[in-house]
């Protein structure tokens, strides 16, 4: 069963690693994806916008009832997103929400500084106009939910860099900083600190200017600056537990509004 996104809808998203093309979907473009891959993007949006939490039991059949699908398309869905390094699948236990230590997420920092420097350099200097005006729309989104939408602000600041590695066109590079990009967000959502993805705004358009500029050794410092200051900005937090169905409620609805 197949279910078409439209831009007019909810178009595929920037997280979504198998998403082809050097930018988001042009405007009218349909996206068509399968009942697998609408639950594995809906579960991997719940992690990402830290609605599922590091560790978090994630059960076949309460995945399968809130997204009104069978425990086989949810066993699927699952292991892909454990190739991704976003679940853990653990013999006669069943799958949870990655847990990653400290230790584990610096090391993943240091390889993403490595990925998004290979992006900043490829990006430099040949930005078209059409893709310049959608990076300063995405940072302009980010600056409006700024300090008032901590979900929203957390989703677009992993967009952005997915957005960035997108228009590289270079498809193994988006499946690589995909990954650590979602690992990251992993570490965050146990140790960042509230509101810290606040403050990566201003960085953000400033390595936008750097890119539309030309200038790849400035670009390059700025992002790996930004980084830095990312997985500094840790803190470890407590996080209340919710229900798996209640939390994945909306993200079920929106597919299944897709499917209508």
């Amino acid at each position: 069963m197949n279910i078409s996104r439209a831009k007019s809808g909810a178009s595929r998203s920037v997280n979504d690693p198998t998403a082809k093309g050097k930018g988001p979907p042009a405007s009218g473009e349909a996206a068509t994806i399968s009942r697998t891959e609408a639950v594995q993007d809906g579960l991997r949006q719940a992690i990402i916008e830290q609605r599922l939490q590091p560790g978090a039991k994630l059960p076949e059949d309460a995945i399968g009832d809130a997204f009104g699908t069978s425990r086989t398309i949810a066993r699927e869905a699952l292991g892909r997103l454990a190739v991704e390094g976003l679940v853990e699948l653990k013999p006669n236990r069943g799958a949870f929400v990655a847990n990653p230590t400290l230790d584990e997420g610096r090391d993943v920092f240091v390889v993403r500084r490595g990925l998004e420097r290979i992006v900043t350099e490829c990006l430099a200097g040949r930005l078209k106009p059409g893709e310049i005006a959608v990076l300063r729309d995405h940072v302009a989104r980010e600056l409006a939910v700024s300090g008032h939408n901590e979900v929203e602000s957390i989703r677009l600041a992993g967009e952005f860099h997915l957005l960035l590695a997108r228009l590289t066109g270079n498809q193994v590079l988006v499946r690589y900083v995909t990954e650590v990009v979602s690992r990251c967000s992993l570490i965050l959502a146990m140790y960042g600190r509230p509101h810290s993805s606040d403050c990566g705004v201003s960085e953000h358009g400033e390595i936008v200017d750097a890119l539309i500029a030309g200038n790849a050794g400035r670009a390059c410092e700025l992002m790996d600056h930004h980084l830095a200051a990312v997985a500094s900005r840790a803190l470890l937090q407590e996080k209340a537990e919710r229900d798996i169905r209640d939390v994945l409620a909306p993200y079920a609805a929106r597919i299944r509004g897709l499917g209508a």
